[in-house]
């Protein structure tokens, strides 16, 4: 169980904080800390995986925003949900935190985009956008998985923008974001209709905020959606 590193300060910490984090993710999703079950005090933690408590309190306040675990005063962190073990295999090795860093970064870097599409969209930005968004649900209707669907249909919304640097952001971290739509896909197709239908909802909120040029409720409709495919990675399934 324990972990060696040569030195958990500065920058190494990031690094080994996230390994905890990822340890302590996979100890939830294999049932060794169950659901509604306290945690190993920070102490406990920090013996467990040879770290520093500052690291071990790091990767526990990351857990605490994911909604994995839950603080309750005078009494320590809980599990809160499980997650499915799958989450795990589908990004590489220690870096699931900057999965979920990057779902951070996306919250914001979309939601302007969003914004800035309602204001801007051409003709012919709104048929590549609605073209989109029904092979999506052509995906849906079939039973795919819509990875690539669904990213083309936020690669359109940044055309529509008007603005060169929303385009050229989504080329630069395009592996980064396909990680995100692969991972979120993937994990929706083993939820109810119901939930599946939600997140294709969601899209419908967008385009039509989009489509009507409210820019605020763009910007809203699409912060919300990305911090909910951020919860959604958690979600027991």
């Amino acid at each position: 169980m324990k972990l060696s590193v040569a030195n958990d300060s500065g920058m190494g910490a990031t690094r080994f904080g996230d390994i905890i984090y990822e340890r302590i993710v996979a100890m939830i999703a294999d049932g060794t800390f169950p659901v509604n079950e306290r945690l190993p005090a920070e102490a406990k933690l920090a013996e467990m995986f040879g770290a520093s408590r500052p690291v071990v309190r790091d990767a526990l306040e990351r857990l605490r925003m994911d909604g994995l675990i839950v603080s309750r005063k005078g009494s320590g962190s809980y599990v809160r949900q499980r997650p499915d073990s799958s989450v795990l295999k589908m990004v590489p090795v220690g870096s699931l935190a900057d999965v979920q860093r990057f779902f951070e970064f996306r919250a914001g870097l979309e939601a302007e985009a969003a914004e800035l599409a309602a204001r801007n969209w051409q003709a012919a930005d709104k048929e590549r956008i609605t073209l989109a968004l029904q092979k999506i649900e052509q995906c849906l209707g079939e039973g795919r998985l819509g990875a690539e669907e669904d990213q083309e249909l936020h690669d359109a919304i940044a055309i529509a923008t008007g603005n060169q640097f929303h385009i050229t952001v989504r080329e630069l971290f395009r592996p980064h974001f396909a990680i995100g739509h692969s991972v979120t896909r993937s994990l929706s197709l083993k939820r109810t209709p119901e939930q599946i239908r939600s997140v294709q909802d969601e899209h419908a909120v967008i385009v039509q905020a989009i489509f009507a040029r409210q820019e605020t409720e763009a910007h809203d409709a699409m912060k919300r959606h990305i911090l909910n495919a951020r919860a959604r990675m958690f979600q027991g399934v």
